[in-house]
Parts: structure tokens; sequence; C-alpha cells
């Protein structure tokens, strides 16, 4: 199956290293906090069963827009290092 990147990935060009050093390293420590990790989970769980409220649905989205967003951006800083050393 053919997949299409999407306008976030147009955007920010994930393969294309050009980010500094000191910046890609701070993206590359970005994470959510145990309590969004926790919360997805129980949301994760409950949409498996089907049993997800509005709400929760709202929430389950916001996370896994941040995660996508997360992920672009952490595979473009690891590109950039790369860049800068390709031994690493």
């Amino acid at each position: 199956m053919l997949q299409h990147s999407s306008a976030l990935e147009r955007i920010i060009q994930p393969g294309d290293g050009t980010l500094a050093a000191d910046l890609a390293e701070f993206i590359l420590k970005l994470d959510f906090p145990p309590a969004d990790h926790e919360r997805y989970r129980q949301l994760s769980a409950k949409a498996q069963e089907g049993a997800l409220t509005a709400d929760e649905q709202a929430d389950l989205d916001d996370l896994l827009t941040a995660n996508d967003v997360l992920t672009i951006l952490q595979s473009k800083a690891r590109q950039s290092l790369k860049r800068r050393n390709p031994a690493a």
C-alpha cells in the first residue's frame, strides 16, 4: 500500500537533517510525563473494548496527535545529529 506523507511531515521534512545540534538534542529529550503515558494506556484499553466516551476519545486523539508531532520532530533531530556525526 502506498503511504502518503502528512501535511506536518511535508512541513517539517523529517528526513532533512537541518536542525542545530543543541536543538536536536533538546528535541530528543522531550517525552510525555508518566501521567500521560498512563492515561494513554487506560484510554487505549478502553478504545479496544469500544467503551470510550466522547471526551475520552478527544483526550486520546489529543495524545495521538501530540505523539505524531513528537515522532516527526525526533526523526528530524536524529537525522540532523547523524549528518553532523555519520559514525554515530
